[in-house]
């Protein structure tokens, strides 16, 4: 398969992220009212039944969902039972920035796991773009003055944030690696409700076991019902569908350079919430991730 990095995947690739910056945000401004892992099956919940109304019958007898129920289970589980599952729990006891800082690694785990399990080869160019791309990450975090980083500790919710960036790695790969028919393919509401719908249920298997070890309720407020539609249909259901068709035509070690805009992202909204004018270092930043993109994308 060809892969291009034409303007439509480059904005397909860039609006995840932006999302995904929301998403880390309101994952803390929660994380006190309601359990991680309970607000990642109340999500996808909520996204399931969108998805029903735009392309239910992939679940009927005769589709062609069922010849392929396996693969579908395993890209539930990875991409939607387990990735925000350990995003949100991360956050119960690390902070955004060192949620970003830990999902920087993204494009050297996408290479490793390219090489690993699926025999791809990797180039000088990822590994320059790579380099390129985390010290534009690097930069963000360290606000432009480097003893920022001094600062920085790891904590055991950095744990789950590596866990969650390796089930993303293989998610990524395995959603190139087409065995369905071309039609199921093609409608992508359906293509990812058979994820989601899947994903759900290990989504719920998760929450039993969460309550199961500590009981906890949720504190309902109109601030909680906005933050799960928010997360439902922004970094859920669009970021999803962008991120499918721009990993296709990009393919995944590209794919990944982008997520690095995330902490970029979560910095510039930041400064939004916080009234602060953005500084030189967001620029510089943005052009070592930019360029990591560009560099990794030379064949």
């Amino acid at each position: 398969m060809t892969h291009r990095l034409t303007p439509r995947t480059i904005f397909l690739l860039t609006l995840p992220p932006l999302l995904w910056a929301g998403n880390t945000i309101v994952g803390r401004l929660v994380h006190d009212v309601v359990p991680p892992v309970l607000l990642n099956f109340m999500r996808w919940l909520i996204a399931l039944g969108i998805l029903l109304v735009l392309a239910g019958p992939v679940f009927g007898r005769t589709s062609p969902l069922w010849a392929h129920w396996r693969r579908f289970a395993l890209l539930g589980l990875l991409g939607i039972g387990m990735y925000n599952a350990l995003q949100y729990m991360a956050l119960q006891s690390s902070t955004p920035i060192n949620v970003t800082l830990v999902a920087a690694g993204l494009p050297v785990w996408m290479m490793l796991t390219g090489r690993l399990f699926f025999g791809v080869p990797i180039s000088r160019a990822q590994v320059a773009g790579a380099v390129l791309s985390i010290a534009g990450v690097v930069l963000v975090l360290a606000r432009g003055e480097w003893q920022h980083l001094l600062a920085l500790r790891l904590v055991p919710g950095d744990l789950f944030m590596i866990l969650a960036t390796i089930a993303w790695s293989v998610y990524s790969w395995l959603l190139i690696r087409t065995t369905e028919p071309a039609t199921l393919r093609a409608d992508w509401a359906g293509f990812l409700l058979a994820q989601v719908g899947f994903g759900a249920l290990w989504s719920g298997a998760f929450a039993l076991g969460e309550q199961a070890l500590g009981p906890s309720g949720v504190q309902w407020s109109w601030t909680l019902m906005a933050a799960l539609l928010y997360v439902a249909v922004g970094p859920a259901i669009i970021a999803f569908r962008c991120w499918g068709e721009g990993v296709r035509q990009a393919g995944p070690g590209v794919a990944a350079f982008f997520v690095n805009l995330t902490p970029l992202f979560t910095a510039l909204l930041s400064t939004a919430i916080l009234g602060e004018t953005p500084h030189g270092y967001h620029a510089a930043a943005f052009v070592l991730i930019v360029a990591g993109i560009v560099v990794s994308a030379r064949r």
